[in-house]
């Protein structure tokens, strides 16, 4: 009797990003995915949500799951922020913790005791080790193996893309068998919509300086798609009428360019034409209610 072919294993599973800010969390879930799903700037507190990227071969799905950077809050914005960090710690499969040659490895102590009591495969990435040497990269990994002993550590780098395609071989080996949480042809859980806020935002976080990227939040309220083009109109809020006169510029000039850049950016994302127009609103302190943050769709207890 002829025996029967085992029928192959689909693995699928659930690999979360976290860390403190500006580490390059962003960069590297955009080299894993091969899009461009997080916005990633040079300014810490860039990424605001949890935001999902998924890579689909044949034999398996990896989703994953780009986080803000772990702070403590200083309003309720932050304690949001905060809130999708730690939940990323509650259904991973598989944990990445980055950190990099520059921060102490101590920084915020509470959230790493979180990580290391994980029942979870959890590996630590060392990036930016483009800007170390050999001596404190390895003094580096030994404070590291101290940290969290069960870890796996990986030093990269993810500005010339060392050692990335071996940490995604290693998740590869470490995905539990499951079948696909996601359609095959699906790459995000974002819709459209969410794209255009984000690349509004990194347009602002490049172009103004101090407290307005942080204090404005982007919201579309028209999304009218076709074959080949786009029409979207976005509203920046701001905190008070001084942060709007800055976002708007003399005569228009800064507002004039953050939406060409922006819709520059978005041509290239949605490869169409883009007609985008974008006003500038006062929304009280909106970083502390409840209220305004739910409505801008915001992770609160």
């Amino acid at each position: 009797m002829q025996e029967e072919t085992p029928k192959p294993t689909h693995k699928a599973g659930f690999v979360n990003i976290v860390g403190n800010p500006n580490v390059g969390k962003s960069t590297l879930m955009n080299l894993f995915v091969g899009e461009r799903i997080s916005i990633a700037t040079f300014k810490a507190q860039t990424t605001r949500h949890r935001i999902m990227g998924i890579i689909n071969s044949e034999d398996a799905q990896i989703v994953f799951s780009d986080t803000p950077g772990v702070l403590k809050p200083n309003y309720k914005l932050q304690e949001s922020m905060l809130a999708f960090s730690e939940s990323a710690l509650q259904d991973a499969d598989i944990l990445l913790y980055v950190t990099d040659v520059v921060e102490k490895p101590d920084k915020n102590s509470e959230f790493l005791q979180k990580v290391e009591k994980m029942d979870v495969p959890v590996l630590v990435l060392i990036n930016k080790i483009d800007l170390s040497n050999q001596k404190a990269l390895e003094d580096l990994v030994t404070m590291w193996h101290e940290l969290i002993p069960k870890a796996e550590i990986f030093p990269v780098s993810a500005t010339v893309k060392f050692n990335v395609d071996n940490v995604l071989k290693r998740i590869k080996e470490l995905l539990p068998d499951s079948p696909p949480y996601f359609g095959k042809d699906q790459w995000t859980d974002k819709p459209a919509r969410f794209f255009v806020t984000e690349i509004i935002r990194e347009k602002i976080l490049l172009y103004y300086d101090k407290e307005i990227p942080y204090a404005a939040e982007v919201v579309v309220e028209q999304f009218k798609e076709s074959d080949k083009s786009i029409h979207i109109n976005a509203v920046i809020y701001v905190e008070r009428e001084s942060q709007k006169g800055i976002i708007i510029g003399h005569q228009g000039v800064a507002l004039k360019k953050v939406s060409t850049e922006a819709r520059r950016t978005l041509e290239k994302f949605f490869a169409k034409s883009i007609y985008l127009e974008i006003f500038v609103k006062v929304d009280k302190d909106w970083r502390n209610s409840s209220k305004r943050l739910e409505a801008y769709g915001y992770k609160l207890d």
